[in-house]
């Protein structure tokens, strides 16, 4: 598999709320099939000021694919056969401080993942072992903070530890003070396996995290409530539409070589090279092939 010649090189994931992209001159949508099924939705690929961009709903158009069914294998091989490197990721997520109000946004620097239904790995029939260190990638980190910091009126949170849960239930109260007790910030159900599939496929990826609750910890919630948690959910995609106006096109395409998600596969595929199927490297090639030899005849 190679990727399309006409290169879109930045990516958008839209979270809850966000099932399209504002300013997005829409050239064409696109559905294309994967190794891994369908993604969420088709690509809608499009442009704002000139760069071109692909666009997916993370949750589907008509948000129907739950936190733990969402497709995300086939979202980032979908993506990245556009030639997608640079990807955003948007979504709704629980406090679990009290400074980072419901309203306020986050770019969160690191992830614990507590999900156990879900995929681990775009590579079941080999052994590739990334570095997760930074799973959220600085460099774009950088870029989405410069942009969200010149919002009026918006309290924006540099960093902070994003627990990762199923769902689709929230927490229950025993769940959150434990998370509180491990000093993370805040809680979703999106963020892993994505930020791993992203690295695996030698992307740079970051989120911009939209809390709308103070999850179940606080003395006063006694439970998430939907209503409320929509209407801070409304404010916070505003307040995201108009960052991305700015964001997107000060992302430093120029610098793709130089950022060392570009190489995140350089020393990770342990598998001798002559061990791997002509069908994995069929349907991986589009991740793989720069590192693997010609397959044995």
């Amino acid at each position: 598999m190679t990727v399309d010649s006409k290169r879109v090189p930045i990516g958008v994931i839209g979270g809850s709320g966000l099932y399209d992209l504002e300013g997005l001159d829409i050239l064409e949508e696109r559905t294309i099939e994967t190794p891994f099924g369908s993604p969420s939705a088709p690509l809608r690929i499009g442009e704002i000021e000139g760069r071109r961009i692909a666009f997916i709903p993370r949750h589907g158009d008509a948000h129907q694919y739950h936190p733990s069914n969402v497709p995300y294998r086939a979202n980032i091989w979908a993506l990245k056969s556009l030639g997608v490197f640079w990807l955003i990721s948007v979504s709704a997520v629980g406090s679990l401080k009290e400074e980072i109000v419901p309203g306020d946004l986050i770019v969160p620097d690191n992830i614990i993942d507590r999900t156990t239904r879900r995929p681990k790995t775009l590579y079941e029939e080999l052994a590739v072992h990334v570095g997760l260190t930074y799973p959220f990638h600085p460099m774009l980190r950088d870029v989405f903070l410069e942009h969200l910091n010149r919002l009026d009126d918006v309290t924006v949170h540099d960093g902070g530890t994003y627990v990762c849960m199923d769902g689709p239930a929230f927490s229950t109260r025993a769940e959150s003070e434990l998370h509180r007790s491990w000093g993370a910030s805040v809680i979703g159900m999106t963020a892993m396996p994505e930020a791993r599939f992203a690295r695996e496929a030698e992307m740079c990826y970051a989120t911009i995290g939209m809390p709308t609750d103070y999850d179940v910890w606080k003395d006063d919630e006694d439970e998430v409530a939907v209503d409320g948690v929509l209407q801070i959910l409304r404010q916070n995609i505003s307040n995201v539409r108009r960052a991305l106006q700015d964001i997107i096109p000060a992302i430093p395409l120029q610098l793709e070589e130089e950022c060392d998600a570009s190489r995140a596969l350089e020393n990770a595929i342990m598998t001798d090279p002559e061990a791997i199927s002509e069908k994995t490297r069929d349907d991986l090639g589009i991740f793989l092939n720069d590192y693997l030899d010609e397959p044995p005849e």
